[in-house]
């Protein structure tokens, strides 16, 4: 709780916030959690008894540590307390081990880590701009933002139910947004080269983060229309962000480098032998093509077409993390899903370039990175739609139109986790969570709009509203019906193909947006 201590200088609103939050994870402790739970168990005990040479080739448990070193260290640090908690959670031949002490530390682990979190959102609140402030305090743009970052539904159940440390990671990510808004262009390129040392999956947006640095920081000026002066640029200021980008780079995986043992771990950072999906379908483009070709195979083994003996044994819905070969449509490689990534993203970064719009257009450009690798990307994790929700929650105070995409994004995206949470006790728990975050979200943000058009057409009400039927279907409908043995993945299916759907659709409204915007044309930079 110390980032409290500095939160307080934004008022004891927001004290309560972030302490009402801790409070909530604190009674989350007993519930369910998945074999990420062992995952970090496992991670502790190699980093803990292990040599470093040996931390990357270790697999006596299936869960071989595969984030970058950094995040070992912070496992290497972290086993250093909990030793004096439970020795035997250190051993790294206690496979699947828990016990109460364990449990209490893991879980206080991520509690404790989330005061990063609380002072970056802290932080953001203060880039805010306080224009449309009303004179409720609820109705305050930075309140506002600040319940839907420290109480985001999404952050709540895949770090405190499900277990991960998301909000520790994501306290970075959002920190290092801040240091950009605040014009601290090296302190902001300083955290996000030490993220990606934390978690590689922030390569996603990488590409946001070196077009803005290149033209809002290495080149000092534009010209009256908009566009770059060439002949501002500083090859100094080129030169120190290099340094930063090699300095943390050097001291992550030099050792590691020293070992020669950098093929081995960049082997276990990106495993392609993984199929295109993961254990849960991620709601992206790839779930509509999986789930196209899960109907064409049904439909052809029904009339005939298709020989029972050569369809694959191997589930798409099986809850495994396995390669599997498409029945009717072509198998995606690795370098299909990389070249789909790439042109999506590359009319965001065209416009961060040609179009600059401050460090609000570099948000933009961020969170259209971040949804492109979602919809695109090789063995895309579904809990991976945060690193667009938790950005995008700063645009959704700004403009009603980004509150309109926050709103169907956050909506659909948070409902795609529920599958994550498969146990009955905690049913009624994800659901009252979502309800609330949801009402909140919505009415809080009318509110602030209210003088603006209505934030949904009677088409994104119409489907918003699906989710609830959606939800009672796969629930309390479907295990109760002859099809729950024949076809066990309809309710997954479901699940992904609609939120697919709508995660589709406000990637494709917020591009329409930022193509559409006109450039901010000033003598100065951004």
């Amino acid at each position: 709780m110390a980032a409290l201590g500095v939160a307080t200088g934004g008022g004891d609103w927001f004290s309560a916030l972030a302490l009402g939050v801790t409070l909530l994870k604190c009674l989350l402790i007993p519930t369910y959690h998945s074999t990420d739970f062992e995952v970090h168990r496992n991670w502790l005990a190699i980093t803990h008894s292990l040599p470093i040479s040996q931390w990357y080739y270790e697999a006596t448990s299936e869960w071989t540590l595969d984030y970058p070193p950094f995040f070992a260290w912070f496992e290497y640090a972290l086993s250093h307390v909990a030793k004096y908690f439970d020795q035997e959670m250190l051993n790294v031949r206690n496979l699947n081990y828990s016990s109460s002490r364990t449990l209490l530390f893991q879980r206080f682990s991520v509690i404790f880590t989330d005061t990063l979190f609380v002072y970056a959102v802290h932080e953001c609140c203060k880039c805010i701009d306080g224009k449309k402030a009303g004179r409720e305090l609820t109705e305050k743009p930075k309140f506002i933002l600040s319940v839907l970052l420290l109480w985001n539904f999404g952050l709540l159940i895949v770090d405190h139910i499900h277990f991960q440390y998301n909000g520790f990671l994501s306290g970075l990510m959002l920190l290092s947004i801040a240091r950009l808004f605040q014009k601290r262009h090296m302190e902001g390129a300083f955290l996000f080269a030490v993220l990606l040392h934390f978690k590689h999956i922030y390569l996603y947006v990488a590409p946001a983060y070196g077009v803005y640095l290149l033209r809002s920081y290495c080149f000092t000026a534009n010209k009256p229309d908009g566009s770059i002066r060439w002949n501002s640029f500083s090859f100094l200021r080129l030169i120190s962000l290099g340094l930063i980008v090699f300095l943390v780079s050097a001291l992550s995986l030099g050792p590691f480098l020293a070992l020669n043992q950098l093929p081995q771990v960049f082997s276990r950072l990106f495993p392609f032998k993984r199929g295109l999906c993961h254990a849960y379908w991620a709601p992206n483009f790839w779930a509509l093509y999986s789930a196209l070709d899960k109907v064409l195979s049904i439909i052809g083994l029904e009339l005939k077409f298709l020989d029972p003996s050569k369809i694959p044994k191997a589930s798409m819905t099986s809850g495994l993390v396995q390669q599997f070969q498409h029945t009717v449509l072509p198998s995606v490689t690795p370098l299909a899903t990389l070249i789909c990534t790439l042109i999506a993203i590359l009319p965001s970064i065209f416009c961060l370039w040609f179009k600059p719009q401050g460090p609000r257009g570099f948000l933009r450009c961020l969170i259209l990175c971040a949804l492109s690798s979602f919809m695109f990307g090789w063995h895309v994790h579904e809990k991976a739609i945060l690193l667009a929700v938790l950005p995008m929650s700063l645009l959704s105070v700004g403009k009603a139109g980004d509150a309109s995409i926050f709103l169907i994004l956050t909506t659909t995206g948070h409902y795609s986790l529920f599958p994550l949470l498969f146990t009955a006790p905690e049913l009624p728990i994800k659901i009252l969570l979502m309800l609330l975050f949801t009402i909140y979200s919505v009415s809080s943000l009318k509110t602030l709009f209210r003088k603006e058009k209505p934030l949904f057409n009677w088409m994104e009400t119409f489907y918003l509203l699906g989710l609830g039927p959606l939800e009672v279907f796969c629930e309390f409908v479907f295990p109760f019906t002859s099809w729950k043995l024949k076809y066990p993945f309809i309710p997954l299916l479901l699940t992904s193909v609609y939120c697919a759907v709508g995660i589709t659709y406000a990637w494709f409204k917020l591009y329409v947006s930022v193509l559409t915007d006109p450039p901010v044309g000033k003598t100065k930079k951004q």
